[in-house]
């Protein structure tokens, strides 16, 4: 299926975003600090022909990617452009965390949430330094790019696949000769806490890797013991980008909950 890659201007700038079309269901997708919107090409073919209408949105704008922040108003100001009804939103890893943002801000528009191998910004005390114990700096830090955001198996299996993963995590999807977009400061009504997260009655995939170094499926628990709408998967072989490294089972997954939904 055939995408139309847009950039469309808003008041933060210029955001860039690929648009599949059609009257089906909105499936709205926000990537991971690693990444861009191109690097969804193995779920566009598979959920529009299921169906749904696919947006994948470059958040953090054009070009060189911003830091983060609380990209909640430029998410729903496209939102707003495009005139979207009621959709299923989707986030993996920094993803995740802004879906939950996205969220506590407008669960009225939501039918449904899905957050993929994400620290879901969590900002309670106990959980940063539960993170900093798991993913000591600045060792884990150091280590290759692909190396934190693939899983071993991926690795051994698949150069080819890490190559072009890569490739399309760093290259921004259009040349732009402007600065990226600024992130706004996180607002206290969008922080992420266990408390708030209580209150979320959305239906919930938790999805995880089950070698994600940054949310293994422990960490998977920790979000479902405090989101009773939640139900969980863990995709075997995988480390924090599932979505990339086994498409097949992670789409069937997906489209399983979003169908019920």
């Amino acid at each position: 299926m055939h995408t139309t890659d847009q950039i469309v201007e808003l008041s933060s700038g210029p955001v860039f975003y690929r648009d599949s079309g059609g009257s089906g269901t909105p499936l709205v997708c926000l990537h991971a600090a690693s990444g861009n919107s191109m690097t969804w090409d193995q779920q566009i073919p598979v959920f529009t022909q299921a169906g749904f209408r696919f947006i994948a949105i470059d958040y953090r704008g054009v070009g060189v990617p911003a830091g983060p922040g609380d990209w909640t108003a430029q998410i729903d100001e496209l939102i707003v452009r495009l005139g979207i009804g009621k959709f299923h939103l989707l986030g993996t890893a920094a993803g995740g965390g802004n879906a939950l943002q996205y969220a506590l801000a407008h669960a009225g528009k939501l039918r449904s949430m899905v957050i993929c191998n994400s620290t879901g910004n969590v900002q309670d005390g106990e959980y940063l330094a539960m993170s900093r114990r798991m993913r000591p700096a600045p060792q884990f830090d150091a280590l290759p790019v692909d190396v934190r955001e693939l899983g071993p198996s991926y690795r051994a299996e698949n150069p080819e696949g890490v190559a072009r993963w890569l490739h399309l995590s760093h290259e921004p999807p259009v040349k732009w000769d402007r600065p990226p977009v600024k992130p706004q400061p996180l607002k206290p009504e969008n922080a992420v806490t266990w408390a708030r997260l209580d209150t979320l009655k959305l239906p919930t995939l938790l999805l995880t890797g089950d070698a994600d170094l940054w949310t293994p499926p422990s960490v998977l628990r920790m979000f479902a013991r405090r989101m009773p709408h939640a139900e969980t998967a863990v995709i075997a072989e995988t480390g924090h980008s599932s979505y990339w490294e086994n498409p097949a089972e992670f789409n069937r997954v997906v489209l399983d909950f979003l169908k019920r939904h």
